[in-house]
């Protein structure tokens, strides 16, 4: 359904990224952050997902800095070989690539931000940093907490599983403190639930996050 296109960020660095538009006139924008797995076939799929439900999808290729067209699956190997990028992430480089992501939308109206696994950071970051969004949706993400003495410019709503291996309840609770402006949803399932290609993936978890998140975009962008 979508394009693959190129964006420059806000500091001029040129990044690729997936474009994907519904068949009428956009409802809003929404700029899509992948997990450490690249913009892959999930997330490509998540963006077709959102532009059928009428949102002009954009998803910067957040890793092109590091590792220039990367994507994988979900294997063992593939996750081993995904989490070498993790400790070269420059998150505020992150937050330039993210902002190209949402201008490159602005022109279908309101947007916001959906994020999954280390995407689910970003998408809170860029809640609490970045000019021109109206809602975000963070799915998992496990920064959340070392970085929730930020507050969110716009209405964030967040998911999370209770069998996490990566994010312990603690981190959970930790958000909840420090953030009751969020809205934060906890489902009984593990990291990446809502991805249907991993194998911690949750149909029941997964439906009722999106039912939750299309409410949400529905409310705060259109």
């Amino acid at each position: 359904m979508g394009t693959h296109i190129s964006l420059t960020a806000t500091d001029g660095f040129k990044l690729g990224g997936y474009r994907a538009d519904p068949q009428g006139e956009p409802k809003g924008g929404l700029v899509v952050i992948q997990e450490i797995f690249g913009v892959n076939h999930h997330v490509r799929a998540m963006c077709d997902r959102f532009a059928a439900l009428g949102y002009a999808c954009v998803a910067p290729a957040v890793f092109d800095r590091y590792k220039p067209n990367f994507e994988c699956g979900y294997s063992p190997e593939e996750v081993a070989e995904a989490r070498k990028i993790i400790p070269q992430i420059d998150w505020a480089a992150m937050m330039h690539d993210t902002a190209a992501a949402i201008g490159a939308v602005k022109a279908a109206g309101r947007a916001g931000i959906v994020g999954y696994c280390m995407g689910g950071s970003v998408a809170f970051l860029a809640a609490a940093k970045l000019d021109g969004l109206s809602a975000a949706v963070g799915y998992y993400g496990g920064q959340i907490a070392k970085n929730a003495d930020e507050k969110p410019k716009v209405p964030t709503l967040l998911h999370f599983g209770d069998q996490d291996q990566s994010i312990p309840m603690s981190d959970v609770e930790i958000v909840r403190h420090k953030r009751p402006d969020c809205e934060i949803h906890v489902y009984p399932a593990g990291h990446g639930f809502a991805c249907d290609e991993r194998a911690s993936y949750h149909e029941p978890s997964a439906k009722l996050a999106m039912e939750r998140t299309t409410a949400w975009l529905g409310k705060h962008v259109g």
